[in-house]
């Protein structure tokens, strides 16, 4: 799987990543994990990225691959409380978050820390950076990002403490392309695609899909109207993958799966290397013609 660096770090990361989310929520059995896991590390992916708040994500990867820790780059996130008695960003509790973390994940440190999604006055503030510049001292973390959107994450770049961004770049949401991509390859700071294929909404069709988490994207698409999504569904989730991966300052993606045999599937498709010009121009201006007059915000 191809490789790039991410940012001005030392991380070769694979261009497709692992997201957590998904065998949190879903409760998904250690076993599932481990075979979810052992067969993306196999296909050549090397990060895996989570977060506090992904209820059990953090335990089923230490427990599933904390044995092949030299194998990959582990990510994870902080910032909401998530079982402490304390509130969201509270600088104490965001340091036994972190603490809590290592612990889950069966490791001594991880490769990257984000603040996960705080809002850009508690950037500027600063403490919650500070905590994270403090875990990174102490060798609990190799280097710290921030993970959002809008203009947080263009504060986040701006102000110079971060190596990272992780925002959602992708056919359904293009605010990042114009707003905080060109900034971070200025500065050299590491991009890490979310929701990548736009959690492929468009497959419920005309039918709204049950989860509310994917009605954003949904409802974009069925204005946005995109010709690739008319055909075949996995021929449409490669151009979508391939279009965020063509994205300049973009490093590795962030793709969750319940499917083993989907990592293969998908390094296929990245392989397939960038868009052509006149198909990523194509998209754009379709989001450009639709888009405008509905501020359509990065979605966190």
């Amino acid at each position: 799987m191809e490789k790039r660096r991410l940012g001005k770090t030392d991380l070769l990361v694979s261009v497709l990543g692992f997201g957590g989310s998904e065998i949190g929520y879903e409760n998904a059995s250690l076993s599932e994990v481990e075979r979810l896991l052992g067969s993306a590390l196999d296909a050549g992916l090397n990060v895996i990225d989570t977060a506090e708040c992904y209820k059990t994500s953090e335990e089923l990867i230490g427990q599933a691959v904390g044995h092949r820790r030299s194998d990959y780059y582990l990510f994870t996130k902080c910032g909401h409380a998530s079982g402490f008695n304390a509130p969201d960003w509270d600088p104490k509790m965001l340091a036994d978050s972190i603490d809590r973390s290592l612990k889950r994940l069966k490791t001594d440190y991880v490769d990257l820390i984000h603040l996960h999604s705080c809002k850009e006055q508690l950037l500027r503030d600063g403490e919650v950076i500070e905590v994270l510049k403090r875990a990174q001292e102490a060798g609990k973390t190799r280097y710290i990002g921030y993970s959002g959107d809008g203009n947080a994450a263009l504060y986040a770049i701006q102000c110079g403490a971060f190596d990272s961004l992780q925002t959602s770049i992708n056919i359904a949401d293009q605010q990042a392309v114009q707003l905080t991509l060109p900034e971070a390859v200025v500065r050299h700071v590491g991009v890490i695609a979310k929701r990548p294929i736009a959690n492929v909404a468009w497959r419920s069709g005309a039918e709204k899909p049950a989860s509310a988490y994917h009605h954003t994207y949904w409802e974009r698409l069925r204005q946005l109207g995109y010709d690739f999504l008319k055909g075949d569904t996995s021929k449409a989730v490669e151009t979508a993958l391939r279009f965020t991966l063509s994205q300049p300052g973009v490093c590795t993606a962030i793709v969750g799966t319940a499917n083993p045999d989907r990592w293969v599937q998908n390094a296929v498709l990245a392989n397939k290397g960038a868009l052509s010009d006149q198909e990523m121009q194509a998209i754009r201006a379709r989001w450009n013609e639709v888009e405008t007059g509905k501020d359509w915000v990065g979605q966190g």
